[in-house]
């Protein structure tokens, strides 16, 4: 689906072949090169964040839609979305429901504790990244008490799954758990991404015991910024640092999912679940009728209309604080979450 009101794409490629093909009557030497022309007309475009800077005041939500088992709803329409600022009905005018490049970002915990999980989650890893769009930027951040980055210095970004692979290879499992320490890095880097879709993926056994970051800004950084975040916690019943609610506070304030699963193998079906989320999400966006940018937070709810509405799920953000398009202490779309 395109934009409301833009004419489909599959349209524009047709109407393109079809002036292509009518030029070939007359070009029959030069077929191979229009043939070449014709594919680049119709390849698909990589969305980046200017993409979506039709306005400046331009207030984008990234929507997830499932039903009560959890399983993605397809095929909505622009008329299924509702949108309220601080309780006043908006006008929306950005609809796209595309499987458009996402920048990913692993933050696996390699503390002591996690040695014996390391092999299961390097191959559920692998799964995921070789079930991504191409054209995602993908990235690893390994930490124990101490955090750094998984990939070659040269390299801030990668879409080969084997380089991913070989950058979670690198890990030792020993030390203890700066896990704060480590999402703040894994927010800080995902911001070099021209790419306007942003999700972190932590995969960690145990709560923070070495950070030097306070979990209360640490979830502030996550509320300010437009990156979704999902968590896996990997407990075991001897874990005695374990800290569900960690996971579970920072998975929601930004509009993501926090798992559990019961055995270590399982995270080879969350991530792929986490893979359909992220592939199957509505991009919506509204310019608020509200024109003052003071700073002030603005709630934001998303409401569903259609025969099975009252079964359907929503995810997403639960506001976004209005700051002027210039203000150098503003991030896009900073917000909180539903």
């Amino acid at each position: 689906m395109s934009v409301a009101g833009e004419e489909r794409p599959a349209m524009v490629c047709i109407r393109r072949r079809l002036l292509l093909a009518g030029l070939r009557l007359f070009t029959k030497p030069h077929g191979a090169l229009l043939a070449v022309f014709a594919s680049a007309l119709c390849a698909p475009k990589l969305l980046s964040q200017a993409d979506f800077l039709v306005d400046a005041n331009l207030v984008v939500l990234h929507v997830t839609v499932t039903d009560n088992q959890g399983r993605p709803v397809r095929d909505l329409e622009k008329a299924n979305f509702h949108i309220y600022e601080d309780g006043l009905p908006q006008n929306l005018t950005l609809f796209r429901h595309e499987d458009t490049p996402v920048a990913v970002g692993l933050v696996v915990d390699n503390s002591g504790s996690m040695r014996p999980k390391l092999r299961d989650i390097i191959a559920a890893a692998t799964a995921f990244a070789r079930s991504s769009n191409p054209e995602d930027q993908m990235f690893v951040v390994n930490f124990n008490e101490h955090v750094s980055l998984g990939l070659a210095p040269e390299d801030e970004f990668v879409s080969d799954p084997d380089k991913l692979k070989d950058a979670m290879l690198q890990i030792h499992a020993k030390g203890e758990t700066a896990l704060y320490d480590a999402l703040a890095t894994a927010l800080n880097h995902i911001r070099k991404s021209v790419l306007h879709r942003k999700v972190l993926i932590l995969l960690s056994d145990g709560g923070d015991n070495a950070s030097t970051l306070g979990f209360p800004k640490l979830l502030t950084m996550v509320q300010q910024s437009d990156v979704i975040v999902y968590s896996v916690g990997l407990f075991d019943e001897y874990d005695t640092d374990r800290n569900p609610g960690v996971l579970k506070q920072l998975a929601k304030a930004s509009g993501g999912e926090a798992f559990f699963p019961n055995e270590i193998p399982d995270v080879t079906n969350i991530l792929q679940t986490v893979s359909q989320d992220i592939r199957n999400q509505y991009t919506i966006g509204y310019v608020p009728n509200n024109e003052k940018r003071d700073g002030a937070y603005r709630s934001v709810r998303v409401k569903l209309t259609g025969p099975h509405s009252t079964r359907w799920i929503v995810r997403t953000r639960a506001g976004y604080f209005a700051t002027s398009p210039d203000s150098s202490a503003s991030e896009p779309q900073k917000a909180k979450e539903q």
